[in-house]
């Protein structure tokens, strides 16, 4: 049996930008990636703790060490610049396997450096 379990949480980070024209996802600074154990157009789920708005995006390669968190596309009605946000990513894995797995959970600081 497949189960889906967290897998990687960037927990509370902030909006830097917002792309309303540009045609989706969500733009994260590489080093908090790479911390979070994250790829490139990997599934996420945004949680917005201000309004309490959550949406599914995926992830594009933000400036490594600019601390970039970018809401594009239509998100970016939902989600604003300020706000601040928990990232998270799943993955199916069998159940047995799932019982001894440990997700990464990040906790950036306040200006989303590590």
């Amino acid at each position: 049996m497949q189960i889906e379990v967290l897998k990687s949480k960037i927990h509370r980070v902030k909006i830097t930008e917002a792309n309303l024209h540009y045609i989706g996802s969500i733009t994260i600074d590489e080093d908090l990636m790479d911390a979070a154990n994250m790829i490139e157009n990997e599934k996420v789920q945004v949680l917005d703790i201000e309004n309490g708005n959550r949406l599914e995006t995926y992830i594009i390669k933000g400036t490594r060490g600019s601390g970039m968190i970018c809401m594009n596309g239509p998100a970016a009605h939902k989600i604003a610049v300020g706000d601040t946000v928990i990232i998270v990513s799943y993955a199916h894995m069998d159940f047995e396997e799932a019982k001894t797995h440990k997700p990464v959970i990040i906790f950036p600081k306040e200006n989303n450096s590590l």
